[in-house]
């Protein structure tokens, strides 16, 4: 169980790196010229494809993030569960509180400006989930050299 925890806390969060990172360089920047015209139906059909693709990622990386963190593999030192977790917090906190609601007023009530707020107020979601990967692969690292240790 242990192998498999591990291994899918690694793949769901630097999927994830790899995904924040497209939506701030590239996703971001064309939602921010968006014509306001055609804002509302372009952010509900945003709204529809991410789910699919992040909310399976978040799911696990939710999921395993407390089971590391209830559950820490012996040889992971014990802060960088807390490190990861508070990072997550961060993300998700920032998704939930901020680029929710903007994405909900393109929808309901674009303005030319939601999109470039999207893309400025993305970088705290960019750089929490960069950080917490780099903490997950520490995690691994340290996980896979005490098995290999065993």
């Amino acid at each position: 169980m242990e192998t498999t925890v591990v291994l899918a806390h690694l793949a769901a969060t630097v999927f994830m790196c790899g995904v924040i990172w497209f939506v701030q360089l590239v996703h971001y920047p064309l939602l921010a010229v968006v014509p306001v015209a055609s804002a509302s139906s372009t952010a509900l059909e945003h709204q529809r494809r991410t789910a699919w693709v992040v909310g399976p990622a978040m799911l696990v990386e939710g999921l395993t993030t407390l089971a590391v963190f209830f559950d820490r593999p012996a040889a992971v030192s014990w802060w960088l569960p807390w490190i990861g977790g508070a990072l997550l917090t961060v993300a998700l906190g920032s998704t939930i509180l901020v680029s929710v609601p903007r994405h909900t007023r393109m929808a309901v009530n674009p303005d030319p400006g939601v999109g470039r707020e999207l893309v400025l107020t993305n970088w705290p979601r960019t750089i929490a989930w960069s950080l917490r990967g780099a903490v997950v692969v520490a995690i691994a690292v340290q996980w896979a050299g005490g098995r290999a240790g065993s």
